[in-house]
């Protein structure tokens, strides 16, 4: 039923109704507390604090997946071929229907913990670098630093908006297909902050083709385009990893049901079909949902497909219809070499 109501806000977003027009008064509210918000730590009143290592912000002005946590994984592994030594920290949704926005601070590592959340899961099984998880981007970020002092870049997996955390590079993502929806802030339309926050962040990165009359060169920062691909299928009782033209060969002709807990669960079943996958139903859950097996009771399934991110939380009950598809964030050489250049001046300055 959530997921129902999920998807139907998000669809409602897009487009102008009545109930928006009743909902403005409070959107401007909300602006109002968000501008105050920012102005506060712009100004010093709040503070800001800096953990004495660069910080790169991948977020959003707008709720709702984009993209983020691939691009966070992208950056991460160029700058360990770089040779430097990033640590990600992200927000951390525990996986507990008793406790579904329980934000307790566990600590990811290469090693796991059962109170992680699944992006955080996700990130640490893709990376060598430390992931660490809590609401409070400062306290993961001192913790990672304490338990790993020679790391000199860290990455927060979302938290544009979570200014007590001092950064060097901003970058926003934005749904290319969805783009800012009907304009409007929570609640009723889907942005976190105005468009003009676009203007401060030192690039934007869109995730897929940008819809006709999106224009994001107006903010004046670079704009950067990414895709996901490098698709690949791995079974979640285990096996290796096989491509798409393998995994159509295996499910040739085979009922399929694609699931999908994600912020934008249409975007999944999109990808699936454009890679010539016909699911025979689709079922989509609301963001950051804990799977339990009854969930996944699809008697008349003979594969049972799912995105990465919910792969974590269903391994533990996985049979052998089970599959997650792996994608990585496909970026051009451009978008290496200004991150890389970024940090290096930033290096630079501190140093001197």
């Amino acid at each position: 039923m959530r997921a129902e109501f999920e998807a139907f806000i998000v669809q409602e977003w897009q487009q102008g109704s009545i109930w928006q027009i009743i909902l403005r008064p409070l959107s401007w509210s909300f602006a109002a507390i968000s501008a105050t918000r920012r102005f506060f730590f712009r100004t010093g009143i709040s503070t800001i604090t800096n953990v004495g290592v660069p910080v790169v912000i991948v977020g959003n002005i707008s709720a709702g997946g984009t993209g983020k946590t691939p691009l966070v994984i992208a950056i991460a592994e160029l700058l360990e071929k770089s040779n430097k030594h990033p640590g990600v920290i992200t927000r951390g949704y525990v996986q507990s229907r008793m406790q579904p926005r329980a934000l307790a601070p566990p600590i990811v590592s290469q090693q796991g913990t059962i109170t992680a959340s699944d992006e955080a899961m996700l990130m640490s099984q893709r990376l060598a670098a430390p992931v660490f998880a809590n609401p409070d981007r400062v306290a993961a970020a001192a913790l990672l630093l304490k338990r790993y002092p020679n790391t000199d870049v860290i990455i927060s997996d979302d938290g544009l908006q979570h200014y007590r955390l001092g950064r060097d590079i901003e970058i926003a993502v934005v749904d290319g297909q969805r783009g800012f929806g009907n304009q409007h802030l929570i609640p009723a339309g889907p942005l976190r902050e105005s468009m003009a926050r676009l203007r401060t962040v030192d690039c934007i990165v869109v995730n897929g083709v940008a819809k006709i009359g999106l224009d994001l060169t107006q903010y004046g920062v670079p704009v950067f385009r990414m895709n996901l691909g490098n698709e690949k299928f791995v079974k979640l009782s285990g096996g290796n990893a096989v491509f798409s033209s393998d995994f159509l060969a295996t499910v040739n002709e085979k009922k399929i049901h694609a699931l999908a807990g994600i912020g934008n669960p249409p975007r999944f079943f999109d990808h699936l079909k454009r890679l010539g996958i016909i699911c025979h139903a689709t079922h989509p859950f609301s963001d950051h949902h804990a799977f339990t097996r009854a969930d996944l009771n699809f008697p008349d399934a003979d594969i049972i497909l799912m995105t990465e991110k919910d792969a974590v939380k269903c391994k533990a009950f996985a049979d052998d219809r089970m599959w997650a598809m792996r994608v990585d964030a496909l970026l051009p050489t451009e978008f290496d070499e200004f991150i890389l250049q970024r940090l290096n001046s930033i290096s630079a300055a501190k140093t001197d």
